[in-house]
Protein backbone atom coordinates (compact mmCIF):
# COMPACT_ATOMS: atom_id res chain seq x y z
CA UNK A 1 0.00 0.00 0.00
CA UNK A 2 1.24 3.46 -0.80
CA UNK A 3 0.56 6.71 1.01
CA UNK A 4 -0.40 9.64 -1.19
CA UNK A 5 -0.58 13.25 -0.05
CA UNK A 6 -3.44 15.44 -1.21
CA UNK A 7 -2.06 18.95 -1.74
CA UNK A 8 -3.69 22.35 -1.98
CA UNK A 9 -3.44 23.65 -5.55
CA UNK A 10 -3.63 27.28 -4.41
CA UNK A 11 -3.03 29.36 -1.30
CA UNK A 12 -6.11 30.11 0.75
CA UNK A 13 -8.31 28.94 3.62
CA UNK A 14 -8.93 25.20 4.02
CA UNK A 15 -12.50 23.97 4.63
CA UNK A 16 -13.58 20.38 5.31
CA UNK A 17 -17.29 21.15 4.74
CA UNK A 18 -19.19 22.70 1.83
CA UNK A 19 -20.86 25.07 4.32
CA UNK A 20 -20.99 25.45 8.12
CA UNK A 21 -24.24 23.46 8.45
CA UNK A 22 -23.17 20.46 6.33
CA UNK A 23 -21.27 17.30 7.17
CA UNK A 24 -17.60 17.10 6.13
CA UNK A 25 -16.89 15.97 2.57
CA UNK A 26 -14.96 12.97 3.96
CA UNK A 27 -13.81 11.73 7.35
CA UNK A 28 -10.74 9.81 8.46
CA UNK A 29 -11.09 6.10 7.78
CA UNK A 30 -13.51 6.62 4.89
CA UNK A 31 -12.98 4.87 1.55
CA UNK A 32 -12.90 7.41 -1.26
CA UNK A 33 -12.57 7.54 -5.03
CA UNK A 34 -10.02 9.53 -6.99
CA UNK A 35 -12.63 12.09 -8.08
CA UNK A 36 -14.16 12.59 -4.61
CA UNK A 37 -13.91 16.07 -3.14
CA UNK A 38 -11.79 16.08 0.02
CA UNK A 39 -12.02 19.78 0.88
CA UNK A 40 -12.42 23.31 -0.41
CA UNK A 41 -9.77 26.02 -0.56
CA UNK A 42 -11.15 29.55 -0.55
CA UNK A 43 -9.35 32.57 -1.90
CA UNK A 44 -11.04 35.96 -2.31
CA UNK A 45 -14.55 34.47 -1.77
CA UNK A 46 -14.00 31.91 -4.53
CA UNK A 47 -14.18 28.27 -3.37
CA UNK A 48 -12.09 25.65 -5.18
CA UNK A 49 -12.83 21.94 -4.64
CA UNK A 50 -9.80 19.71 -4.06
CA UNK A 51 -10.21 16.14 -5.27
CA UNK A 52 -8.52 13.11 -3.75
CA UNK A 53 -6.53 12.28 -6.87
CA UNK A 54 -6.31 8.61 -5.85
CA UNK A 55 -8.71 5.96 -4.64
CA UNK A 56 -8.17 4.47 -1.21
CA UNK A 57 -8.74 5.25 2.45
CA UNK A 58 -8.39 8.74 3.88
CA UNK A 59 -5.89 8.22 6.69
CA UNK A 60 -5.66 11.71 8.17
CA UNK A 61 -5.97 15.42 7.64
CA UNK A 62 -2.75 17.35 8.10
CA UNK A 63 -4.38 20.74 8.70
CA UNK A 64 -7.32 21.92 10.76
CA UNK A 65 -10.57 23.32 9.36
CA UNK A 66 -10.18 27.04 8.50
CA UNK A 67 -6.36 26.92 8.59
CA UNK A 68 -4.53 29.02 6.01
CA UNK A 69 -2.70 26.79 3.52
CA UNK A 70 -0.09 27.44 0.85
CA UNK A 71 -0.05 26.19 -2.74
CA UNK A 72 1.48 22.70 -2.77
CA UNK A 73 0.98 22.18 0.97
CA UNK A 74 -0.18 18.66 1.90
CA UNK A 75 -3.64 18.77 3.51
CA UNK A 76 -4.52 15.07 3.79
CA UNK A 77 -3.06 11.57 3.39
CA UNK A 78 -4.66 8.70 1.45
CA UNK A 79 -3.60 5.09 1.67
CA UNK A 80 -4.01 3.72 -1.84
CA UNK A 81 -3.83 0.18 -2.98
Amino acid sequence: MSRIEVVSPIPGVFYRRPDPDSDPFVVEGQTIGADDTVCLVEVMKSFHPVQAGAAGTLVEFLVENEDVVEAGQPVAVIEAG
